[in-house]
C-alpha cells in the first residue's frame, strides 16, 4: 500500500486555535489514516532549475489544546514529491496569494492533487464569485464610484459595503444614505475610489443568524453553522464575537447548494463554505473555510473523515488511470 505524503500550505501552525482550526481537523484525520503530513508557508516556497522547491516540516499533531503539533526540522523537497497539497492560507487574496497560486499551479501539472485547484482560486474572488448565481445572491452592487455606491443605498435604505480581499468581518460596515460617516467610509473603503468594493443590500435575517455551510465536492454537509451576530453589532463572524448554533440545512439551504454544485465540480472546488443569510448566498468562500471543529463537536460528525475519503477516492481513480 502505497504511503499518502500531504502538504499544508497553511499560517504558522503555532498560532491557530486548535479547538477551532479546520487545518488541524484534517491534520488529525490524515494522521489518523497513517498519511504522513507535512507543513509549509508562502515564504518557505520557491523555484529554482524550473522546478518548485518548499522547506517544508514533518508535522505530528495531538488532540491536545496545550501541545498540538511538533515539528521536525525543516528540510528541501520538491513540490511534486507530495500526494496531496492542502492550500490553506488565510485571505487577504492578494498578489502574493496569486503568486503562490502559479507555484501550486506548477506541482499540479506534475500530477499533484492541489485543494483547492490553484486557477479556480484565482477564478473564484470569495466576494465576486457568487455573482454567477444571481437567482441566489441578493441585490448588489460592485463598483469604485462613491455617488454609484449612495445611490443604491438609497435605494435599498440600508446597506452592506465591504472590501473585496477581506475576511473575519474586517472593514464590513452598515450604511444608509443619509448616514454622516457614508462618504467617509466608502473614500475609505475605495481608496478615494481607486478599489473596488461590493455594496449588497442589508438583509434583515442576520438576526437569525449568517449561516456557514460546507460542501465536499459539491455535496452539502446537512448542517449549518448559524453564526448569530452579538448584542449591537450585525455581523456573522466569529471573529467579530458572534456565537455559532447548529442548525440543519433547510429546503432553500438545499436548493442554493443544488444551484452551485455543478460549478463547484467543474471547477475542481473540492472544499468550499459558502455564507447564507436567509434565502441569498452572500459569499463563497473557497480559499481556507473553517467551522469543520464546530460542527464536528455540535453534531459528532467527523467532516474531515468525509473530505479524505473523496481525496483518496481520487488519488486511487489516479493511480489507477
Amino acid at each position: 500500500m502505497k504511503l499518502i505524503k500531504v502538504g499544508f500550505l497553511m499560517d504558522d501552525i503555532k498560532n491557530i486555535k486548535p479547538e477551532k482550526d479546520s487545518s488541524l481537523a484534517m491534520m488529525l484525520e490524515a494522521q489518523s489514516r497513517a498519511w504522513d503530513c507535512y507543513t509549509f508557508d508562502t515564504n518557505d516556497m520557491f523555484i529554482a532549475d524550473n522546478q518548485v522547491f518548499a522547506n517544508v516540516s514533518k508535522t505530528k499533531v495531538y488532540q491536545d489544546k496545550k501541545k498540538w503539533f511538533k515539528k521536525e526540522n525543516s528540510k528541501v523537497i520538491s513540490l511534486d514529491k507530495f500526494d496531496v497539497i492542502f492550500m490553506r492560507k488565510d485571505p487577504p487574496f492578494n498578489m502574493n496569494y496569486i503568486y503562490t497560486t502559479y507555484l501550486l499551479e506548477q506541482a499540479e501539472n506534475n500530477g499533484v492533487l492541489v485543494v483547492n485547484k490553484p486557477s479556480s482560486l484565482r477564478d473564484a474572488n470569495e466576494k465576486l464569485f457568487a455573482i454567477n448565481f444571481p437567482n441566489c445572491i441578493p441585490k448588489s452592487l460592485v463598483s469604485t464610484n462613491k455617488e454609484q455606491i449612495k445611490e443604491f443605498i438609497k435605494k435599498q435604505k440600508i446597506a452592506i459595503v465591504k472590501p473585496l480581499d477581506g475576511m473575519g468581518g474586517k472593514d464590513i460596515f452598515k450604511l444608509e444614505y443619509n448616514d454622516d460617516k457614508t462618504d467617509d467610509i466608502i473614500n475609505y473603503l475605495t481608496k478615494n475610489g481607486k478599489n473596488q468594493i461590493i455594496t449588497q443590500q442589508f438583509l434583515t435575517d442576520i438576526k437569525k443568524g449568517d449561516k456557514r455551510i460546507l460542501l465536499i465536492d459539491g455535496n452539502p454537509i446537512d448542517y449549518a453553522l448559524a453564526r448569530i451576530p452579538s448584542k449591537n453589532n450585525f455581523k456573522g463572524n466569529l471573529a467579530a464575537g458572534a456565537t455559532g448554533i447548529g442548525k440543519p440545512l433547510s429546503k432553500r439551504d438545499y436548493w442554493l447548494c443544488e444551484q452551485i454544485a455543478p460549478t463547484l465540480k467543474a471547477k475542481k472546488l473540492i472544499f468550499v463554505g459558502i455564507d447564507v443569510i436567509g434565502d441569498y448566498i452572500t459569499e463563497i468562500n473557497v480559499t481556507s473555510p473553517t467551522c469543520i471543529r464546530e460542527l464536528d463537536k455540535i453534531f459528532n460528525l467527523n467532516i474531515a473523515g468525509k473530505l479524505l475519503d473523496v481525496i483518496a477516492h481520487k488519488l486511487a481513480n489516479k493511480i489507477h488511470n
